[in-house]
């Protein structure tokens, strides 16, 4: 592997960590870290580094995505859900 081969492969990984940790308005799992890498490199890579972008585009591309990380965003969206609801319903 060339230099630059390996500072691209170093620099898409670091980018697609970022991209993928917890927030607040979407929030990814080590697992689903691990599942959607490959997938919001290969959908989303044009929306980097514009991290609230990238989350749109694969919530928009969804459908695209493996399976593994589809069930993963699935799981993790129904969670985030579930939560807001438990939270509207303690005000």
């Amino acid at each position: 592997m060339t230099r630059y081969q390996t500072i691209a492969s170093l620099f898409a990984f670091a980018t697609t960590a970022i991209v993928l940790q917890t927030s607040p308005g979407l929030a990814f799992s080590s697992e689903a870290q691990q599942m959607c890498t490959g997938d919001a490199m290969r959908l989303c890579s044009s929306e980097i580094p514009n991290i609230p972008r990238i989350r749109a585009c694969m919530v928009q591309k969804k459908a695209e995505v493996s399976p593994g990380c589809r069930a993963v965003m699935d799981r993790e969206h129904a969670a985030a859900t579930a939560s807001r609801k438990r939270e509207a319903a303690a005000q």
